[in-house]
């Protein structure tokens, strides 16, 4: 595998808060980020991270996959898990740091993409305004309950992309990801690392969830979304992510997120 990544992103290291316990069972964080984008290093919390892209594109990357929320998305990373927030340009982002304990139960076990309702975008902006030492027991702390409560209930986004365990297929995976022109199929791609077109679909599924045709075009279009945040047109996208026509790209992009990319940018 020759293929090398074209363009290295230089982004501005971000520092992680170093807070040994939260000052309030439900704590606002807002940041925002120029241009050059931003990194964090890998780590963990001992609370669950709720990211809200305002404007721009969050990408989480976990140890077993890659969770992208493009403007109006927001990611969810329980405690413990192991992470990284990357914005690659300018950037809005509300955090929501809260304790493991004031959750319920149904969605909070594992890290998911889930879509903003009007509610939940005005009910997190007027929070976000709050004093860090809020009054738990007043009107600002069942504001924070309720806000709670609705995220809980949030439906999730199909954006993001488990990373397969095998390291075969891994080196696949990344491989698609840097370049998602790549032509080679799935025969072919198996060879690189030593297996059956019928081995890599097989695990693929088993490991992903998602067939390698799915996986592949997925990965194409988060890419695709990412490179259409950072400004380049349409027709430029299409093809540097590999799809035959600009309309092809277009019918495949709208079945996705459902608005084409030029309904899409109009929303932000």
């Amino acid at each position: 595998m020759n293929k090398q990544v074209s363009k290295v992103i230089q982004r501005q290291h971000r520092q992680v808060p170093s807070l040994s316990k939260l000052p309030r069972p439900v704590y606002a964080r807002v940041e925002n980020w120029q241009q050059s984008g931003s990194q964090t290093h890998w780590h963990t919390h001992n609370w669950g991270q709720w990211s809200y892209a305002v404007e721009g594109m969050l990408i989480v990357h976990t140890r077993q996959g890659q969770y992208v929320a493009p403007p109006q998305f927001a990611i969810w990373i329980p405690e413990g898990v192991e992470h990284k927030v990357i914005s690659n340009g300018a950037a809005q982002m509300r955090s929501l740091y809260i304790e493991t304990d004031a959750l319920a139960d149904l969605p909070w076990t594992e890290p998911r993409v889930c879509s903003i309702t009007p509610l939940v975008r005005e009910l997190t902006l007027q929070f976000c305004a709050l004093p860090a030492d809020y009054n738990c027991d007043s009107a600002d702390g069942r504001l924070a309950q309720v806000l709670v409560d609705q995220i809980a209930y949030l439906p999730s986004a199909s954006t993001q992309l488990t990373i397969p365990s095998d390291k075969r297929l891994a080196t696949i995976a990344e491989l698609l990801q840097h370049h998602p022109d790549e032509q080679r199929d799935i025969e072919q791609l198996g060879e690189l690392v030593g297996l059956s077109g019928r081995s890599v679909s097989r695990l693929f599924k088993q490991q992903t969830g998602l067939t390698f045709q799915q996986w592949r075009q997925r990965a194409r279009l988060l890419e695709a979304l990412n490179r259409l945040e950072s400004g380049r047109t349409v027709t430029s996208v299409s093809i540097e992510c590999g799809y035959d026509s600009v309309s092809a790209f277009v019918s495949i992009f709208k079945k996705q997120f459902g608005d084409t990319p030029g309904e899409y940018l109009r929303k932000e």
